[in-house]
This record gives structure tokens, sequence and C-alpha cells, in this order.
């Protein structure tokens, strides 16, 4: 799907909800840097969980569907529901009271809090790895519910790292590159835009994400913190660019035919 197509219809999906004017036309927002100092040991001393076969990539929950410590959606909760109200994993808040205060102090509904352990990648395993989330999974319509999207804190100092969004995957002409020094703060509607994380260095990079809903507090909480779309672009050398989007769209595309079989 195109991305004129896919914003079609994800504002078609999201009319019957309650979602952000501030996000409507990027999908995103960096606000200012967080100013509070965060002891490590509340990220290092987490237990953390495996994410699939990926040796890259670890999440330690802070808050879950029941409170127990997993990664999972809400919509594989018993009962299945929306990815609000989360339950904070007692055992992990006990160790990261900074992080729990952080996200309370948003005062919106949440659902999953996770701190991701990212090994350093390739840009094209950006490209290869470039999702859209289904926050808004079982998300009731009706008045007053509001679209849930994600809030991201920079944990590390990592400024050569780059958050990379896209309105059409398959376009690079789309692309936005955010840069992640220690302490940036985005919310972006993830489930519009597909996104990746390029980690340039040789230690892992952690960040913490929240699911939060749309609504009066959060964008009250947004609008305190000098919101922006206007962030500093770096430049990639153009064959490199156009190899790594060769190679990124050449292994999707035998991805896509190995799940495609798979189902046949």
């Amino acid at each position: 799907m195109r991305s004129r197509d896919w914003l079609t219809d994800h504002r078609r999906n999201a009319i019957a909800h309650r979602h952000l004017s501030i996000l409507q036309d990027a999908g995103f927002v960096v606000l200012d840097p967080y100013v509070g100092v965060v002891d490590p040991a509340e990220w290092l001393k987490l237990d953390y969980l495996d994410w699939d076969l990926s040796a890259r990539i670890r999440f330690a929950p802070l808050a879950s569907a029941d409170g127990d410590l997993n990664s999972d959606g809400f919509w594989a909760s018993i009962p299945p529901r929306a990815d609000k109200d989360g339950k904070w994993v007692e055992s992990q808040r006990a160790v990261a009271p900074t992080l729990v205060n952080r996200v309370e102090q948003i005062a919106a509904r949440h659902g999953r809090v996770r701190v991701i352990e990212l090994q350093p990648n390739t840009y094209a395993d950006v490209i290869y790895n470039m999702h859209r989330d289904p926050n808004n999974m079982l998300n009731p319509e009706g008045e007053g519910e509001g679209w849930v999207v994600r809030s991201f804190m920079q944990l590390t100092d990592n400024p050569d790292s780059l958050m990379v969004l896209r309105h059409d995957v398959a376009d690079p002409s789309t692309e936005i590159r955010i840069a992640l020094p220690v302490g940036a703060q985005l919310v972006i509607d993830s489930q519009r835009l597909w996104h990746s994380v390029w980690h340039v260095g040789n230690q892992p990079r952690y960040c913490m994400v929240t699911s939060v809903e749309s609504g009066p507090a959060l964008e009250e909480w947004i609008l305190q913190r000098n919101p922006t779309t206007h962030v500093a672009q770096q430049i990639l050398d153009s064959a490199f660019a156009r190899h790594m989007e060769d190679e990124a769209q050449q292994r999707r595309a035998v991805r896509a035919a190995q799940s495609a079989a798979a189902v046949k």
C-alpha cells in the first residue's frame, strides 16, 4: 500500500477515536530532552526477555496486561483487550522507580511499558526491520476512547544513532531521521508510521517505550515540552543509501515470499 492510501486508511480507522491534532500532519513530534537523572542501574538490573529469534533485541517489561513478566500484546491476554490500563510488574517497578515516575507524570492511560535493549545494527537492517505497531487492536470505538500512540525516551547517549521513520516503507524520499542523544523524547503514531532504529556503536542502546492513550492529559504533557517536527537530517552518501536500500528491499521480498508460501 502506498503512503497516501495508508494515510487515508489510517484516518478512516481513527475517525471513531479521539486523537491529537498535533500528530495529524507528520505523525510524530520531538520534545525537549528529559532533564531528570536516571541511575543506569534502573535499566541494567531489570529482567529482560528475548524477542522471538532475534539476537539483537530484548525487552524488559515494566507494565504488562496482567502485571506478570511478559511482553505480549494485550490482545493476547485473557480476556483479550486494548493496549491500555497496563499493570506494573512489581519486581521491575522496584528496580526502576524513576522510570515509573516518568510514565506516571504523563497522567494518561498507559498500556505496555518496556525498556528495549538494542544491539548495534546496519542501515540495511533498519530498513528490513521497519514495521508499524498494532497499537489499536481491540481499541473500542466510541466517544472518549483515545487512539493509542507510543512515547519513546532515550536512556543511553547514542547521538550517532537514529530513529528512522517512513510514511511509505518502499519510498526512501519519505524518510525522517531523528538523532538519539541521552534523554531524547519522541511521541509517534507508530501504527501509522513505519519505524525502526539504526544503532551505531559498540554497546547496547536502551530506550523506554510506553503505549499511551491520546487525550487531554497526553496533549498537555506534549505541549509543555515544546513539540516540533523540524529536526536536522543527517545526509547519507547516495551510493551507500542506494546499496543499503536495495539489500534491505531484497531481504523484505524474500521474507514476503516465504510468508506467502507458508500459508499455502
